[in-house]
């Protein structure tokens, strides 16, 4: 059988694998094509447990609207296209929701944004976790997270948040309150918050018990009085809008998440020899974001099986600090030892990628150089087909090979017999 991979924007890889060993090739769930406009304009009249739209904007004095960055596939152009008119005439301006992110690239700004970077390019701002002069304290949570976040989140008179809402691999899922922590907080309250991902606890799908949510919420608290108007999208397999929920920032987050199931948890009858987990466009920015496809692919794989890992990596590295740990440590336990020690921010990435392996092998088909592949234990290819013919050799001849074409938003369950 000859299968396409998808690579970086626009590139595909061709690969041929013997029917006999593929164990499955797992999209996102097909579902049912919606109207777009239809199911954003009838979401936009009828928030949850808020005002409409149109009342939330009337006695509006000024407007910030928080967006995605370029690691997200949010839909935030055409979200502004649908409700374009009534906001034109508002004082408004833009936060981009960068977490500890980099600023983005032009091309980055075109994709958030379309035609409308060139109308609101004035009035966009880039968080920056760093600027601590930028930061705010407006209290702290039960779990001790001290929450510091933009100043332009809380001088603006209303705030409008344009999301999406998929698995996420440790705080269970993206959207609703990530807008602002991670999103326009600062370095230090982000630290303090992803530390709670090295607990057992927070992985995709849970929500209930899970710490690093949890902490989320419970930091939200100190802004209940902030008019918010949420707008929360569901994109399927063919990054089309399928749900949009808006109104109250907890409430219209939840209700997205049923949409999100639908299509992003997708069964499979058994763990395989091999998985191929991609990290697709724009998830592909670099190693840091790429990670989240080792992440559920690793849900797919039997013991001591082969992780391949699909990603163009488009600007590298990413964010040092895990890298830096996985690179000085011999081996991926002794990388678990030295986070058991003490926490820096980018340790929870490391101690996922540490953990798996521990039990199973990981490869990755990249751009970047094989010597910082190596260096973090990850064998280096830049050929998809030389990869799984070596995992075939390795693994023999009759092994399983499973594929995860959205490897970093789709979770991979077993089903029930």
């Amino acid at each position: 059988m000859d299968i396409q991979v998808p690579y970086g924007r626009d590139d595909t890889l061709h690969v041929r694998l013997q029917d006999p060993n593929i164990a499955g090739i797992i999209h996102p769930n097909k579902v049912e094509r919606q109207s777009e406009t239809d199911i954003l304009l009838r979401a936009v009249e009828n928030p949850i447990n808020c005002k409409s739209l149109s009342d939330f904007l009337k006695d509006a004095k000024d407007i910030l609207f928080i967006v995605n960055d370029g690691t997200r596939p949010t839909p935030t152009a055409k979200v502004i296209d649908m409700i374009y008119e009534q906001i034109k005439r508002a004082n408004l301006k833009f936060i981009i929701a960068t977490g500890v992110h980099r600023a983005p690239t032009q091309e980055e700004f075109d994709f958030i944004f379309g035609k409308y970077y060139e109308i609101f390019k004035d009035r966009i701002h880039v968080h920056d976790s760093k600027k601590q002069e930028d930061m705010v304290h407006i209290g702290t949570s039960k779990n001790g997270t001290e929450m510091e976040v933009n100043r332009l989140g809380m001088e603006a008179h209303k705030i409008i948040i344009i999301g999406s809402v998929e698995p996420h691999y440790f705080g269970g899922y993206t959207g609703g309150r990530k807008s602002f922590l991670p999103g326009i907080a600062s370095r230090k309250t982000i630290s303090q918050n992803h530390k709670h991902a090295l607990k057992i606890e927070a992985q995709a799908l849970a929500l209930t018990g899970n710490p690093v949510h949890e902490d989320m919420i419970d930091a939200l608290k100190t802004i209940a009085d902030k008019e918010i108007f949420s707008i929360q999208t569901v994109l399927d397999g063919e990054r089309r809008l399928y749900g949009v929920t808006t109104g109250h920032i907890h409430d219209s987050f939840y209700a997205a998440i049923d949409k999100a199931k639908e299509v992003f948890c997708v069964p499979i009858l058994g763990k395989a020899d091999i998985v191929v987990s991609i990290a697709p466009y724009p998830m592909d920015i670099d190693l840091y974001q790429s990670q989240k496809a080792l992440d559920n692919g690793k849900l797919a794989l039997k013991e001591d099986g082969i992780l391949i890992m699909v990603s163009k990596c488009r600007t590298g590295i990413g964010e040092p600090g895990f890298f830096e740990l996985l690179s000085s440590s011999a081996t991926p336990q002794k990388a678990l030892e030295t986070i058991d020690q003490g926490y820096k921010l980018g340790y929870h990435k490391a101690a996922k990628m540490a953990e798996i392996g521990t039990w199973a092998e990981m490869w990755g088909v990249t751009d970047l150089e094989d010597k910082d592949m190596n260096a973090i234990f990850i064998k280096p290819f830049h050929d998809l087909q030389e990869a799984l013919d070596k995992a075939l050799e390795k693994k023999g001849k009759d092994a399983k090979v499973l594929f995860l074409m959205d490897g970093s938003i789709t979770v991979p369950l077993i089903k029930r017999r």
